[in-house]
């Protein structure tokens, strides 16, 4: 490990794009592969490397939406959640924002009411026993359409969890076109929820621009292909519209050849706010530091130019101003006992 990746294991950090399922280590899907013998997904954690090894992104989808299959009632919700907080405390990860899909699980029979209550119970159990602040963006998975909207619309407004703060979409980008959400991001935004949507990652920046306009998104989950519209990247970085960079993920679902010649560059030099994010992290074999260090690598940053970045996280989040103020204070102070 070098200097900085131990400067970046000990930082403190928030995250603001993983999924919730998507976060699942090997040990936890493999135990609910277990569970459910049905299943296609293995259930020796050595040979989830394998099966997490993606062809396109159309393959990262099919074997995500497997991995989805075994997450069949509360229980398994709950502890998923739990356990996915508990590998967020190791990485010293105060506070997230995790990307949760109810539609995935009430349609395979989870009662809504019973899905809200497992991830608002592991949420509350984290917070006190790891001390990892959860928040959720509950998303659409647009590949499910207009019926899944729909559903999570309903979810979101009518139960409204403790933990909820935003509202997302996301699934494939090529054939589901953003604008066919604007009356849930609508309804959403009424109940006082932020626009959180997928954007950009597979497709250019046209589908950026329309969840700009159309779903009047805060900030833009992945934007990979903002750096093509130089008019997009200057209406992000004026508007000060945050990117949710997660750049392993990117070239794990081909939507980038070249970690190389990953686009982030060209958004800082932009001026756009930039955060790292891991998007599906045992999917894609990294973590948040893993993330880190990729990008101290693609920014030539310092240890305090990597603690700038986490501050970005902290700014581009929806935590209350009195939780932003504290989780920065943390990172200078973490940043100057380290100088010292």
């Amino acid at each position: 490990m070098s200097v900085l990746d131990s400067f970046i294991a000990g930082l403190p950090k928030a995250e603001l794009h993983v999924h919730h399922v998507g976060s699942a280590s090997p040990r936890i899907v493999a135990e609910l592969a277990a569970r459910h013998p049905d299943s296609p997904v293995p259930t020796d954690p050595e040979a989830l490397a394998d099966f997490f090894t993606f062809r396109d992104f159309a393959h990262f989808i099919e074997v995500y939406l497997s991995v989805v299959d075994l997450i069949r009632d509360a229980e398994d919700v709950r502890l998923l959640t739990y356990e996915v907080a508990r590998d967020m405390a190791r990485q010293n990860i105060r506070y997230a924002e995790l990307t949760v899909t109810p539609f995935s699980s009430t349609r395979r029979g989870i009662p809504d009411a019973a899905f809200v209550e497992a991830i608002e119970d592991a949420r509350k159990a984290a917070e006190t026993e790891l001390g990892v602040v959860l928040r959720w963006c509950f998303d659409i998975p647009g590949e499910a359409g207009l019926e899944a909207a729909e559903e999570t619309a309903r979810i979101a407004c009518k139960l409204k969890p403790e933990g909820l703060v935003s509202f997302g979409l996301g699934g494939p980008e090529i054939g589901v076109p953003r604008p066919q959400f604007k009356p849930y991001f609508d309804r959403a935004i009424a109940e006082g929820l932020h626009s959180v949507p997928h954007a950009g990652e597979t497709t250019g920046p046209q589908t950026i621009w329309d969840a700009l306009v159309d779903l009047r998104a805060e900030r833009i989950g992945h934007g990979t292909s903002a750096p093509q519209d130089p008019a997009l990247l200057a209406h992000l970085a004026e508007h000060r519209i945050p990117l949710e960079v997660c750049p392993t993920s990117n070239l794990a679902t081909r939507a980038v050849t070249d970690l190389d010649r990953h686009p982030i560059k060209e958004m800082v030099a932009a001026g756009v706010l930039v955060t790292v994010n891991s998007d599906d992290p045992p999917m894609f074999g990294t973590d948040l530091n893993r993330e880190y260090g990729v990008a101290a690598r693609l920014l030539e940053l310092d240890a305090a130019g990597v603690a700038g970045l986490a501050k970005n996280a902290v700014d581009a989040s929806f935590m209350d101003e009195t939780g932003k103020k504290a989780l920065r204070a943390e990172i200078d102070a973490y940043a100057a006992a380290w100088r010292g």
